[in-house]
Parts: C-alpha cells; sequence; structure tokens
C-alpha cells in the first residue's frame, strides 16, 4: 500500500519559516518526480514546487527565492522548506508522486495534506 505522509503544517507569523515533510512508503522514491501542491479556500491546487529524479527543480513565481524543495531518497521523504512566509502562502499543502509509465501514462499518488496558515 503506497502512502504520503505530510507533516509540519502550523499556524506561524508573516516572515516566519516552516519545513514541509512528506514521508513515503510503498515506492521507491527515487524512482517518482515530487511535487509539493497548495490549495486555498474557493483556490484551485496548484503546484508550488517541483523535483525530479535527477533533482532538477522548479518553483512557483510566487514563491522563487523563498521556498526550496529537496529529497533523501535513502530516508524516502521530500521537504519544502519555506521561508518569509505570507498571508497568502495561507493553504493546505500537498505531496505528490509520479512516474510516467508510457507516452502519455503516469502513476499518481497524493497525500492527505497538511495545513498551512500564516497570519498574525
Amino acid at each position: 500500500q503506497v502512502q504520503l505522509v505530510e507533516s509540519g503544517g502550523d499556524l506561524v507569523q508573516p516572515g516566519g519559516s516552516l519545513r514541509l515533510s512528506c514521508a513515503s512508503s510503498g515506492i521507491i522514491l527515487s524512482f517518482y518526480d515530487m511535487g509539493w501542491y497548495r490549495q486555498a479556500p474557493g483556490k484551485q491546487r496548484e503546484l508550488v514546487a517541483f523535483i525530479t529524479t535527477g533533482d532538477r527543480t522548479n518553483y512557483h513565481d510566487s514563491v522563487k527565492g523563498r521556498f526550496t524543495i529537496s529529497r533523501d531518497n535513502a530516508k524516502n521523504t521530500v521537504y519544502l522548506q519555506m521561508t518569509s512566509l505570507k498571508p497568502e502562502d495561507t493553504a493546505v499543502y500537498y505531496c505528490h508522486a509520479t512516474v510516467r509509465v508510457g507516452i502519455k501514462e503516469s502513476i499518481d499518488y497524493w497525500g492527505q495534506g497538511t495545513q498551512v496558515t500564516v497570519s498574525s
């Protein structure tokens, strides 16, 4: 059974920092591209940060320079270090794992989400 379990969400003041973790089980993490998504109330889920199996990263423009995604395949864990947090970063953050299995096919897994609230 595949599981992605996020942790680290919390209430933090503007300008603060948090580190989210996504612990995986049931998959070989090194085979998967990994992403962090977020969804704020009334808004669509959006990709925040992405890291490939080769450690290439990509970020949403709104978090560039503030967020850092990383992975530790030996620990089957992906991280999202968030700094200089803003109220608009408030959302449920989801971990996502994906691997391509065909030209147009992929296997995808999602975590249950962790709440990040940025407020004074």
